[in-house]
């Protein structure tokens, strides 16, 4: 009896309908359905090939030629049609991130990037590594240089730099600030496809963790988050970077860090021990993110991004997906309002079309292009940076 052929096929099924419809109630299914949905959604090429190589082998073993193999193959084949809808659905996030950009930066906003920036654009999706390596695994002319310390709290302060092994000099900055909801998570394991292609385009990227709950509070997390900034203005010209182009991102939880970081630059309240260390960042890029306050019963202090939000705060990049089973929507939507109402630099919301949460775990057409999407955000604000320098 093809049992586990079945059974293959019937999880493969359900993951693939949880993608196509997740489900919002009650919370316990919610949590569910995006845990069985959310790989499926960014990568469906891997629920394919999963469920191909099941059949064949099921096949090859003779196991088809009864009726619970053969219901087998209807599901399978039921299955492989929610791929072709799963990559449309991936693909209209081009014209979403498209959109968002002509919108916070100006519909001339390509313009004003400076040439030799624009050139480095991709301006087509990496179609082999969607296909045939999702898993964000390095690349060939990436350097991945692991656990260099940035403080004094062990493990939870060691930080990784992506950069091109020639070490070209005069390369921008990017922080990444992992998720987790501030108990769990890990650098180098959100947003790897971000920092690996801005790495073979000759940036130098940081992937770094910071102290967690139980044992950390607020603002220990945004402390640790200040404290990689400074390790970067510090040591990023080591690896060929210029110091004064740093940009700071995270995902989630790291998301929260990122625009609360980016919107107190060089404040003393979140930086003991070193005061006076340049924290200031050129911009933010925030994903998914979590925007709300944490240890509200542990730390008085304000923890939230809405609660810092200045006119100097900088160019920043938000992006959620429609179908956040985790983190609703909303959040963004809010934080960017409030942003556009108050900040005198540019907002860009990037609201994915039926975007999960943790978009950002695979070589997937949606984080592709969101990845484009916000190589092209650094390139508009370093052009910027650079006429304001001159």
């Amino acid at each position: 009896m093809p049992i586990g052929y079945l059974i293959t096929v019937a999880l493969m099924g359900l993951a693939m309908l949880l993608a196509l419809r997740p489900l919002e109630r009650p919370a316990l299914l919610r949590t569910a359905s995006w845990t069985l949905g959310s790989i499926v959604n960014e990568s469906p090429f891997v629920a394919f090939y999963w469920i191909l190589a099941a059949t064949l082998l099921a096949l090859a073993q003779g196991d088809l030629d009864t009726p619970v193999g053969w219901v087998a193959v209807g599901i399978a084949c039921v299955t492989f049609l929610g791929t072709p809808l799963l990559v449309r659905r991936g693909l209209e996030a081009r014209p979403a991130v498209e959109e968002a950009l002509a919108d916070g930066l100006g519909r001339g906003w390509r313009g004003a990037i400076d040439p030799a920036l624009a050139a480095q654009l991709r301006h087509r999706l990496p179609w082999v590594r969607i296909l045939l390596a999702p898993l964000p695994f390095l690349h060939r002319g990436v350097k991945h240089v692991r656990n260099l310390s940035y403080g004094d709290a062990g493990r939870r302060n060691r930080l990784d730099v992506y950069h091109d092994p020639t070490r070209p000099t005069g390369a921008p900055v990017l922080i990444h600030l992992h998720g987790g909801g501030f108990f769990m998570g890990r650098k180098s394991f959100y947003s790897r496809a971000l920092l690996v292609e801005l790495a073979r385009h000759g940036w130098v990227c940081i992937s770094a963790n910071y102290r967690l709950r139980p044992r950390a509070v607020f603002p220990d997390y945004l402390v640790d988050a200040k404290k990689v900034i400074a390790w970067a203005r510090s040591h990023a010209a080591e690896y060929g970077a210029d110091p004064s182009v740093v940009f700071v991102a995270g995902s989630s939880a790291g998301a929260h860090l990122a625009a609360t970081a980016a919107l107190t630059p060089n404040d003393s309240a979140f930086q003991p021990g070193f005061e006076r260390a340049d924290t200031t960042v050129a911009g933010a890029v925030c994903l998914f993110g979590y925007y709300g306050p944490v240890d509200r019963a542990r730390q008085p202090l304000p923890s939230s991004p809405f609660d810092y939000i200045q006119p100097d705060a900088p160019p920043i990049l938000v992006a959620h997906g429609e179908y956040d089973m985790l983190v609703p929507v909303e959040q963004a939507r809010a934080l960017t309002e409030r942003l556009r109402n108050v900040s005198a630099s540019p907002v860009v919301y990037a609201e994915l079309p039926r975007g999960p949460h943790n978009f950002d775990l695979f070589h997937s057409i949606r984080f592709e292009i969101l990845v484009d999407g916000i190589e092209a955000f650094a390139a508009w604000v370093r052009s910027r940076h650079a006429r304001t320098a001159d």
